[in-house]
């Protein structure tokens, strides 16, 4: 007897029959689509875990978050890249002994346009965790080499790909592009189709590197998603910012209340704490109210039409 849910289906004994029953599992299928649930008590453990990392290294956390795969991300500054991956190797609560692998992001409205994405895996833990910091064209990021060896040609790669220089690598030099290729083909303002083609050519029974010579007039495709127009359908939130400054909020000698009202005057005081009255601070002015509204470089006529 075969089930499937809540249906039991008997034994087929020809083609047809057997056809019908496909066609019934694949509609009970679709009315019964597997949705992913929401784990609060993973979430909860990879919010504690964030905030213990960013208790260690404040020095160097800028931010925690939890996207919405249950996946959490420690946001730090360029400079505590070795350190903390270190640390998140090393510590007996993390071991996340494998790096998976090296991303890397262009975003050019922001001021440091390259992200730069670490992945780990902690197999003693069976946990994943990612790390983010970010850099420009100018400034390096260290080299973690030293850390794990696996970031060789992670580090080749997005220096190939963006121009994102990582210092102290042994042996930073292209990885997959040809020899003598110019720019980064993975950067926003590198042309789609690039500088130069490569081809063979028959006369010359070689490899030949040309200017770009396109056959047609180049065209520029912009077509706006139908799936804007449903905002149902829109995906929700990336991430979650777990809060790691609540203590460092109320860090202070004073109560809330007190830290609202801690002045030398009362509330009085402080609406009213001047050397003028209330009269006075309408008018004190060094010109009259006929002055005030006739002050300026202009005429009235200037005024209007400068």
């Amino acid at each position: 007897m075969l089930k499937f849910g809540n249906t039991a289906l008997s034994p087929v004994n020809n083609t047809a029959t057997y056809s019908s029953r496909i066609i019934v599992i694949v509609a009970l299928s679709l009315n019964t689509a597997t949705v992913r649930k929401f784990d609060v008590g993973q979430r909860t453990q990879l919010s504690d875990f964030g905030k213990y990392v960013a208790e260690c290294l404040p020095k160097y956390v800028q931010k925690v978050q939890i996207t919405s795969g249950d996946e959490l991300e420690v946001l730090i500054a360029p400079e505590g890249v070795v350190p903390v991956l270190q640390f998140l190797k090393d510590h007996h609560s993390a071991q996340f002994t494998n790096l998976v692998d090296i991303g890397g992001m262009d975003v050019p409205s922001r001021e440091y346009r390259f992200e730069i994405i670490y992945n780990l895996l902690s197999l003693r833990y069976n946990s994943r965790i990612r790390v983010k910091t970010y850099t420009d064209e100018l400034t390096p990021i260290e080299s973690v080499n030293e850390v794990f060896k696996a970031a060789n040609w992670y580090e080749r790669e997005i220096w190939d790909m963006f121009g994102v220089f990582f210092a102290n690598h042994p042996d930073l030099r292209r990885i997959l592009t040809d020899y003598g290729f110019e720019g980064h083909p993975f950067r926003k303002d590198f042309p789609l189709t690039g500088y130069v083609e490569v081809r063979y050519d028959d006369e010359k029974k070689r490899v030949v590197v040309e200017p770009l010579e396109l056959a047609q007039e180049f065209r520029k495709f912009e077509l706006s998603t139908p799936w804007e127009q449903f905002p149902n359908f829109r995906t929700p939130a990336a991430a979650e910012d777990v809060d790691t400054t609540e203590e460092r909020k109320t860090h202070s000698p004073y109560s809330a209340e007190e830290r609202k009202t801690h002045s030398p005057y009362s509330a009085e005081e402080r609406k009213t704490h001047s050397p003028y009255s209330a009269e006075e601070r309408k008018t004190h002015s060094p010109y009259s109210a006929e002055e005030s509204k006739t002050h300026s470089p202009y005429s009235a006529e200037e005024s209007k039409t400068p």
